[in-house]
């Protein structure tokens, strides 16, 4: 079957097409109500981006379907009632700054489109749906449905997917665009929690000659490596900001490390910059938060549980990013270390907080590790408080849908080499069974997900959409046992 003729067809449409999407802000917004009454879960942007692909979707004369604003599909009909899905999302981070193009202006340049969203996930659910309609284009006839599945807050809370799930059969098999290639066959386990502590009334306000620490706030989110990080202190000691100043400079010369001091009013604002990165490779950043604290505990407050909070990051946590400070390090053959993130911090004067990220081996359990991390908070009487736990997901190397798409990408690469992945990250493959992460990131290139200047090369862009069609093609042909 001809269908790559289509693809070639379609190519200039395709590219205007991400444009387009590129261009619409789906960073995640208020629950607001439209015109009618009618309720947009996660605000205008990505409702908008959502109604686009939508009527992208019709218009290719596929069946559509709207659940709620909280996701919906887009069919290709089969000969039987089996589903083969593609998951994806619409919507994105927040773009941040130090972009050279507009974030959402979706520019054309030197060969790449530029966009907040052009590989995470934009550009690989438009290559998909491109795929499936040159198959369609060139008469093809799948056994199962084809069944693109948009979710809309995947870079958030995943309540999309959970109402969509609830109102929507789960699909049979499948995968979705967002991860590497050449496939990932498992996905680590994942725990959000809190590491919190309050102080003791008043602690702060003792010896008012003496050094406070008046507050303390870095980082944006779990998931990703603080690239700031602004404390406040206030004596009223003669000489106390000259001499902190001065330790500043010294530990800027000393460890190269970017940390800066101000006046502010009566007080001193010290501020660590670091290097953000996705919170499932830390290794790629520098977590301003562990800067600054590694600056403080050079420092003596007044309040004793200041210090102490201090001294419990500097020896458990620190810039350890595989959990062996606080006793949790473990690792397995197919996944690596475990990866140990501090996404975001804040204290005052009442109580102090410490945001962890852990990713974690597929064969290690996600309470065995908690329950590890609370004997240690029970020194310092810290108590852990639960956030988002998702269990890790695996299938073995010789699963045939794993070893059909590794296949699949060899054959459109040449690349060998390359072998499954088990990757900290956590996609839309854990919201269904028998669904695993299949691309767009080729071996080799920047990953720029979440990063300033994020973009898609056209090259690659079309490549994809070759490996994703002939992927849905044989996926959706029950001639495979899957």
């Amino acid at each position: 079957m001809d269908y790559e003729k289509y693809l070639e067809l379609n190519k200039d449409e395709m590219i205007f097409a991400l444009q387009d999407v590129v261009r619409i802000n789906s960073e995640e917004g208020e629950k607001i109500m439209g015109k009618n009454g009618e309720v947009y879960p996660f605000g205008s942007g990505v409702q908008q981006a959502f109604e686009k692909v939508l009527a992208l979707g019709e218009s290719m004369g596929f069946t559509v379907k709207n659940v709620d604003n909280y996701g919906g599909h887009i069919d290709f009909p089969g000969k039987t009632d089996k589903v083969m899905a593609i998951i994806g999302h619409l919507d994105v981070v927040p773009a941040g700054g130090g972009w050279d193009f507009d974030p959402y202006g979706g520019e054309l340049a030197d060969g790449k489109i530029y966009g907040r969203g052009t590989t995470d996930d934009k550009g690989p659910v438009i290559s998909c749906l491109y795929a499936m309609k040159a198959l369609k284009d060139a008469g093809y006839e799948p056994n199962c449905t084809i069944r693109l599945i948009i979710g809309l807050d995947e870079e958030t809370q995943w309540k999309g997917i959970k109402y969509y799930f609830d109102h929507e059969p789960k699909p049979d098999f499948g995968f979705t665009p967002d991860a590497d290639f050449p496939v990932i066959n498992g996905e680590m386990g994942m725990l959000i929690f809190e590491f919190a502590k309050k102080f003791a009334a008043s602690q702060s306000q003792v010896q008012a000659k003496g050094l406070q620490l008046r507050s303390l706030k870095g980082g944006t989110a779990p998931n990703s490596v603080a690239d700031s990080c602004r404390a406040v202190v206030r004596s009223g000691e003669d000489g106390a900001y000259d001499r902190i100043k001065d330790m500043v400079a010294a530990y800027r010369e000393e460890t190269g490390y970017k940390v800066n001091v101000k006046g502010v009013g009566k007080s001193l604002e010290i501020t660590a910059t670091g290097i953000a990165a996705h919170g499932a490779k830390p290794e790629k950043g520098l977590n301003a938060i562990s800067i600054m604290m590694d600056f403080l505990g050079r420092l003596n407050f007044v309040s004793e549980d200041h210090n102490e909070f201090i001294e419990f990051y500097n020896k458990y946590i620190s810039f350890c990013l595989d959990g062996e400070k606080i006793g949790v390090a473990c690792a397995d053959e197919p996944s690596g270390s475990l990866i140990f993130n501090v996404g975001m911090t804040e204290l005052d004067s009442e109580a102090g907080k410490l945001t962890i990220n852990i990713r974690y081996p597929v064969t290690a359990d996600g309470e065995e590790i908690l329950s590890k991390l609370a004997s240690v908070l029970d020194r310092y009487d810290m108590g852990l408080i639960r956030g988002g736990h998702k269990e890790p997901i695996y299938m073995d190397m010789d699963n045939p849908m794993v070893k059909l798409l590794l296949e699949i990408y060899r054959k459109h690469t040449g690349d060998t080499k390359s072998q499954p992945l088990v990757i900290g990250g956590g996609t839309y493959a854990r919201s269904a069974k028998n669904v695993i992460a299949y691309g767009a990131l080729f071996p080799g290139d920047p990953d720029l997900m979440h990063q300033k200047n994020e973009c898609i090369s056209v090259e690659r862009l079309e490549q994809m959409t070759k490996i994703y069609a002939e992927a849905i093609y044989k996926l959706a042909s029950g001639e495979y046992n899957i």
